[in-house]
């Protein structure tokens, strides 16, 4: 995202320092969960296909990790969320403690995360303590690689429900700009469109954008999964939304 933040956006017409970046990382809270898991089911056993094994339990154990268990504050769920509000928080601090429109860029099961901590905001007992941190200035969403669609399959199709966008409250100038994109690659297994899993989201979800990410090796396969970062399919509309919604 670092081409995001120099010449693309001044080309965009947007003043160096207008806008401020906030990685927000959580997966180091299972990391070393699945290097001891990886270790106990290695010691005895000649495992074939390691690297495509080590592959999917980053992928699928984070997603198993990640739930929500009545009874126990401790969870992986709660903890993620604390953690995302933490850097929230770090955000708020560098915009002088103000209260500023926020563009949530979520990639993979980050989506589903960040859906889930909005909508708990939105909905539930917010952890929140400011505005910003209350995602009550979501003022854009990118999500891409999403695998949002494989977390409803628990649900009917009518009751299939997401998050508010754009919230009640954000200022009318910022709601005419408001747009949540959903990229995604016909080759990425882990990618899907949103807009077909409700009427939810198809109203919500401003526009499913279908591109093909990757070089040479990579962008016919499912490894085309981690190659969105730097695609300019990609990059150019997320920039033009940071663009409209600083103008706005």
């Amino acid at each position: 995202m670092k081409m995001m933040r120099g010449k693309r956006l001044t080309n965009l017409g947007i003043a160096a320092g207008s806008v401020e970046f906030e990685p927000a990382y959580w997966a180091d809270l299972l990391n070393v969960r699945e290097e001891k898991l990886w270790t106990r089911l290695a010691a005895k056993h000649d495992l074939d296909w390691v690297t495509v094994r080590k592959f999917v339990i980053t992928v699928l154990a984070d997603a198993v990790a990640y739930r929500y268990l009545p009874g126990q504050p401790g969870d992986m769920y709660r903890a993620i969320h604390e953690r995302i509000r933490d850097h929230l928080s770090k955000l708020r601090a560098r915009l002088g403690g103000q209260d500023k429109p926020v563009i949530v860029i979520a990639h993979s099961l980050g989506s589903v995360i960040m859906g889930n901590y909005i909508w708990d905001e939105q909905k539930k007992a917010p952890i929140g303590k400011t505005d910003l941190e209350k995602m009550k200035t979501l003022a854009g969403v990118v999500t891409f690689g999403s695998n949002i669609p494989l977390f409803t399959l628990a649900f009917e199709e009518r009751d299939i429900k997401c998050f508010d966008f754009p919230p009640a409250g954000l200022p009318p100038s910022l709601k005419a700009n408001a747009r949540w994109l959903n990229f995604f690659d016909a080759d990425d297994v882990l990618g899907y469109p949103l807009k077909p899993v409700s009427p939810d989201y198809a109203a919500k979800v401003t526009q499913d954008i279908e591109i093909n990410v990757g070089g040479l090796f990579t962008s016919w396969n499912p490894v085309s999964h981690v190659e969105y970062w730097d695609d300019d399919d990609f990059l150019e509309p997320v920039s033009a939304l940071i663009r409209d919604v600083v103008k706005a």
